[in-house]
């Protein structure tokens, strides 16, 4: 029982831990628009960012019983702690590879690709709830899709509004307004990313035998928010300078069209207990943006090298996890 609690308490420390590093990892999901266009000052932004975080991942938990629950059943696992251990390491190790090297990948992603590979190499195959898994994977690849479209219909939508006004009063305006548009940006990142660590702590308590169903005890809720805004309180400049200056020039409008877009589609996306990636929803919403201001004004070779990025972070994290299962556990 001394073991089991100590390997609890260690999964617990990995989720916290991922869940911080997400948080750092991820400010630039919230701030980089309204950092980059001066909107915010970078420590104003960050401590905007930290306390919005934890009172959007304070609110809801159907996202959490959707990481938890729909990929594989905790109560099946006869080796459920050393799975979840494997996976959040493997997480934790591509959040920091990416960070150092400034590329917006997802956090999101990273977890389902490692719990994928965790469970297939440590439980096989028939553990995995494939439909489950399809699920989450469809809702991680369109949401970027949907929030490039928005994103470039909105952008139009202003520019034919804004269309006869001058560029200097129009940005004036839309620099105020990108303070409440990052404030909304950094609540649905906590509604929607806070969650994941907060299923994975549940998965690991249930699989344990310490709880019997996927119901996020409030220490849970307060413990993954209070760690994500803890990490979101120190921010993640590399990847802020990516998001906001080699994408393309961002103003004002700009950024509050890329905002209120992704906000939009990550809120939808926690009303329907669907997990996505906030990285990938702004990021796209950026290039939606930008790409109905002038096409040309994108730089397409960073998005390019951002995208695949993205296709390659769940393959890379489930090998990654099934390594890490079979080397230490």
């Amino acid at each position: 029982m001394e073991t089991s609690l100590l390997m609890l308490s260690f999964v617990i420390f990995l989720a916290l831990a991922f869940d911080f590093i997400n948080g750092f990892h991820d400010t630039a999901n919230a701030i980089a628009t309204s950092v980059s266009t001066r909107a915010l000052k970078p420590r104003t932004a960050i401590i905007m960012a930290a306390l919005m975080n934890f009172i959007g991942a304070l609110m809801f938990t159907g996202v959490a019983k959707k990481i938890g629950g729909s990929i594989t059943d905790p109560t099946l696992l006869t080796n459920g702690i050393d799975i979840v251990a494997a996976t959040l390491i493997a997480a934790i190790i591509w959040n920091l590879i990416t960070w150092w090297l400034g590329i917006p990948s997802s956090s999101s992603h990273a977890l389902i690709g490692a719990l994928a590979g965790a469970v297939y190499i440590g439980a096989g195959s028939d553990h995995i709830k494939w439909s489950g898994f399809i699920e989450i994977v469809e809702g991680l690849v369109f949401s970027p899709l949907i929030a490039f479209v928005i994103g470039y219909i909105v952008m139009t939508i202003l520019k034919w509004v804004f269309a006869k006004r001058s560029p200097h009063t129009v940005n004036k305006g839309f620099r105020t307004m990108q303070v409440l548009t990052a404030a909304l940006q950094s609540f649905t990142h906590g509604t929607n990313d806070a969650q994941k660590a907060m299923g994975i702590i549940t998965f690991a308590l249930v699989t344990s035998g310490r709880l019997d169903s996927m119901e996020v005890p409030l220490w849970v809720k307060i413990a993954a928010a209070t760690s994500m805004a803890l990490g979101t309180s120190i921010g993640g400049w590399k990847i802020i300078k990516t998001m906001g200056t080699k994408i393309f020039k961002i103003e004002p409008i700009n950024g509050f069209a890329a905002d209120i877009s992704a906000a939009s589609v990550i809120f939808s996306a926690t009303m329907l207990h669907l997990p996505v990636s906030s990285t990938h929803a702004i990021t796209s919403a950026i290039l939606g943006v930008g790409s109905a201001k002038r096409f040309s004004a994108v730089k397409w070779g960073v998005a390019g090298r951002i995208v695949i990025t993205w296709f390659i972070t769940i393959p890379i994290s489930a090998v990654l996890a099934g390594i890490i299962f079979k080397v230490f556990f």
